[in-house]
């Protein structure tokens, strides 16, 4: 039998450990203050050079870092490969990750390794933190400081992204729960669909909304009309469902708060995304973006800084990648 005095002691170590794992797992802006002084400037240059090569970049960089985060965290499992197709990458929902995303990284890796004192030193997940805020601000969004000291996992699972990521059909209550998981509010989840301003998506996510909605009716009665029949143009049921389609209509190349007014005019391209105006308990925050872009960019940049928290390796967890593809 343990005696009272030592089940104290023990308590008190215990706690003494999680704090102390807690504090280590803390993320810092200028984390490479002393190590890689120029690493925001060396990544903001490569992103830049990419983003002028195509405006790609901005979205497929974006939507890279939320499918990293919420699977197994911000670790930059996402950008390891397999050779026999078992990695994050390979699953069917991230299998439409564009390339540009990825090369983004590659770039921007290359940029800082090409610094003798930066080689080697700065993760792979910090990389694509710091370039997806570049990719956003190219994009006409908000700069914001990036907080650093990720360290790259090991491990890139396809069955660890199983049920870890949000569905095109999703209701609100299960877009809350998912992010809910992750530690982020429904205000956070709307602020974060609001990247969907610079997003595309292929025929096949949406399709069922314009085409056979249920047996009485064949188009989803909360989706505009008009805007209905422009994806039927774009998107025939006998065309190649790969066909990409702007998630916003109106300023697709823009990063503002646009994707909100489409909202409020039944333009969501996603069920998971007209259902932020439908439901009540949503709409006062949509109605508050599509008003105010300083409000939406003041949630956003809460909302992604929250975002690159989620099950970040720091410390002695992990390991700096010499190529974001493959471990060491």
């Amino acid at each position: 039998m343990v005696a009272p005095s030592s089940i104290v002691l023990l308590s008190s170590l215990l706690l003494l450990l999680i704090n102390a794992q807690t504090s280590s797992a803390e993320l810092s802006i200028g984390f490479y203050r002393k190590t890689c002084p120029n690493v925001e400037q060396l990544v903001r240059s490569a992103v830049q050079q990419k983003f002028q090569q195509t405006f790609v970049t901005a979205p497929s960089t974006l939507r890279l870092f939320f499918h990293d985060c919420f699977v197994r965290g911000c670790d930059a499992s996402i950008l390891l490969t397999s050779p026999n197709n078992n990695a994050e990458k390979d699953h069917p929902d991230d299998i439409s990750l564009a390339g540009d995303g990825f090369d983004t990284v590659i770039k921007a890796k290359a940029a800082v390794d090409s610094d003798p004192q930066c080689r080697n030193t700065v993760s792979c997940a910090d990389i694509l933190a710091l370039a997806t805020r570049d990719a956003i601000n190219l994009a006409g969004g908000p700069f914001y400081e990036v907080e650093l000291g990720r360290r790259d996992g090991r491990i890139s699972s396809i069955a660890s992204v199983q049920r870890r990521l949000p569905h095109p059909n999703f209701n609100l209550d299960q877009l809350n729960s998912m992010f809910r998981f992750n530690g982020l509010s429904q205000t956070d989840m709307i602020a974060l669909s609001g990247a969907h301003t610079i997003g595309f998506s292929h025929c096949s996510h949406f399709s069922k909304r314009i085409y056979n909605f249920s047996p009485r009716k064949f188009i989803d009665p909360t989706l505009n009309l008009q805007y209905a029949f422009q994806l039927r143009q774009a998107c025939p049921l006998r065309v190649d469902p790969r066909i990409a389609i702007n998630m916003d209509p109106i300023t697709p190349q823009r990063f503002d708060n646009q994707y909100f007014k489409n909202l409020q005019q039944g333009k969501g391209l996603f069920t998971s995304d007209q259902v932020l105006a439908t439901d009540g308990r949503s709409r006062d925050t949509v109605n508050l973006f599509a008003s105010s872009e300083a409000a939406f960019n003041r949630a956003f940049i809460e909302a992604i800084t929250k975002l690159g928290r989620v099950g970040v390796k720091t410390g002695n967890q992990g390991e700096i990648r010499f190529d974001c593809s493959r471990v060491n």
